[in-house]
C-alpha cells in the first residue's frame, strides 16, 4: 500500500521532515518531545474544554461538532448507534493494526514475511483452521516449545470430548429421560431428576463414586505419557476413522472443532 505523507518539515529546528517518519509504531521513535508535549496538551484541552459532567446531562460526547446530526430523532439515534458500532470496530482494528505492525513491521505487512515467529513451529498442526488460522490471542504457544503444546492439545482433546457428551448430555433429557429408577434404594426415578444444573442435588453418593471411578479408569486405563498413542487422544475406539488418511486428517479435524464449540456451547448452557 502507498500512502502520502505531507510535505515540508515536522520539526525544523531538529531537521526532520514529514517524509523522514515511518509509518506505524517505528513513528513513535522519531516524534520530538516538543511533539508530545503538543499532542499531550491538546489531549488536555480537549478533555477539559468539554467538561467531565456530560454524562449527566444525558448527551455524552456531545462537543456541538454537528456535521453528521439530524433533525429528525429517528435519523440521529440511527446515526449516533452507527458511530458507536464504528468506534467499536475501529477500537478492535487498532489494537489489530499494532499486533499486525509489531510482528511484521507494517500494519499491512505479510504474516509470510515474519519468519521470526516461534508460532510457526505449530502452524500446520491439527486443529488450525479457517476463519482464525493459527489462534493464540494468550500467547501460551510464544516459547515455541513443542512439549508444551502437544501437552495443551492433549488437554483440549479431553475437554473437548468431555463438552461433546455433556452437551447432549444436557440436551438430551429435555426430550425423554429413560424408565426405571436411578437409585431404587433411595427410590430416585430418572424422572425424578430435574434438567439443568439443579439435576447435581439428586445424584446419590454411590452414583458420584461411580462416576469418579469411571473418571479415574479412563485416566489410568492407558499409557498418556508424551509420545504414546493415548497422548494424542487415541484410545483405540476407531467408530469414526478412516484408512485415508486425507480423510482421517479431516475427521480428527473436525473432532476438535466440534470439541470446541461444545466447550462454549455447555457453558451457554450453564449460563442460561
Amino acid at each position: 500500500m502507498v500512502t502520502a505523507l505531507r510535505p515540508g518539515f515536522l520539526s525544523p529546528s531538529a531537521g526532520l521532515k514529514f517524509a523522514d517518519i515511518p509509518n506505524g509504531l517505528a513513528a513513535i521513535s522519531k516524534v520530538p518531545v516538543a511533539g508530545w508535549a503538543q499532542i499531550a496538551a491538546y489531549f488536555g484541552f480537549v478533555e477539559f474544554s468539554g467538561g467531565f459532567d456530560d454524562y449527566k446531562s444525558g448527551t455524552p460526547g456531545d462537543y456541538g461538532f454537528k456535521v453528521l446530526t439530524s433533525s429528525d430523532p429517528a435519523e440521529k439515534t440511527k446515526k449516533l448507534a452507527a458511530e458507536l458500532a464504528n468506534g467499536r470496530l475501529a477500537m478492535m482494528a487498532i489494537i489489530g493494526m499494532f499486533f499486525q505492525d509489531g510482528l511484521t513491521g507494517s500494519a499491512w505487512g505479510d504474516w509470510a514475511n515474519y519468519t521470526a515467529s516461534p508460532l510457526r513451529a505449530f502452524e500446520s498442526e491439527l486443529g488450525v483452521q479457517a476463519p482464525v488460522g493459527f489462534w493464540d490471542p494468550a500467547g501460551f504457544t510464544k516459547d515455541g516449545n513443542a512439549e508444551n503444546f502437544a501437552r495443551r492439545r492433549q488437554t483440549e482433546l479431553k475437554h473437548g470430548r468431555i463438552a461433546m457428551l455433556a452437551a447432549m448430555g444436557y440436551i438430551t433429557p429435555e426430550f425423554s429421560k429413560w424408565p426405571g429408577y436411578l437409585s431404587p434404594t433411595l427410590g430416585i426415578k430418572f424422572e425424578d431428576v430435574p434438567n439443568g444444573l439443579a439435576a447435581i442435588s439428586k445424584v446419590p453418593i454411590a452414583g458420584w463414586t461411580q462416576i469418579l471411578c469411571w473418571m479415574a479408569y479412563c485416566e489410568t486405563s492407558q499409557d498418556q505419557s508424551a509420545g504414546t498413542p493415548g497422548a494424542a487422544g487415541d484410545f483405540g475406539w476407531y467408530v469414526l476413522t478412516s484408512d485415508d488418511p486425507e480423510i482421517k486428517k479431516k475427521k480428527l479435524a473436525a473432532e476438535l472443532a466440534n470439541g470446541r464449540l461444545a466447550m462454549m456451547a455447555i457453558i451457554g448452557m450453564f449460563f442460561q
